[in-house]
């Protein structure tokens, strides 16, 4: 009774199955494979079984352990790669917006050089004021309010009164 308790209370209160019947050694070497097997599923191992599975769960644990580790290290390995590609398109993108910016600002020099120019071309001031009110060399910011301060629109207003020209004269001969 005291085995019974004992495995009782190592096994946690659950059913162990056993047989009911114990045959001699005579009996148990009569019975047919099957029976034979039958018979011992239900005996408890012997010791050199029961340490031979004990050794055989100690190598599989220890090998799940070792491929967790493995796993770790390569998922470890993966992070520090995709932290690295991620860096990388970071900096090729930041390069990419800096060289349209560039561009960009190219572009918008070379505009206002040439309007510039088209600009002191005009063969009177009147027409060159008026296409730089048409065509201003930088192009505004934001909403298209007007730029001029008070001096500036006075001199304008006054230029552009005048039909003869008498304000500005320019030669270009």
């Amino acid at each position: 009774m005291a085995d019974k308790n004992d495995d009782a209370g190592s096994n946690e209160g659950r059913f162990k199955p056993q047989n009911r019947k114990k045959l001699t050694q005579r009996e148990f070497n009569n019975l047919a494979p099957s029976q034979k097997s039958k018979y011992l599923a239900y005996e408890e191992p012997p010791k050199s079984a029961a340490l031979a599975m004990a050794n055989s769960k100690k190598r599989v644990q220890e090998k799940m352990k070792a491929d967790q580790e493995r796993k770790k290290k390569e998922t470890s390995v993966d992070e520090e790669k995709e932290k690295y590609s991620q860096l990388i398109g970071q900096l090729k993108a930041a390069e990419a917006r800096n060289r349209l910016r560039i561009m960009r600002l190219h572009y918008q020099n070379n505009r206002a050089e040439e309007i510039r120019h088209l600009i002191s071309c005009q063969p009177t001031a009147i027409k060159a004021v008026r296409l730089q009110a048409m065509v201003p060399p930088v192009p505004e910011k934001g909403s298209p309010a007007d730029s001029l301060d008070k001096l500036e629109r006075s001199r304008i207003e006054s230029i552009l009164e005048d039909e003869n020209g008498l304000t500005i004269n320019r030669d270009l001969s």
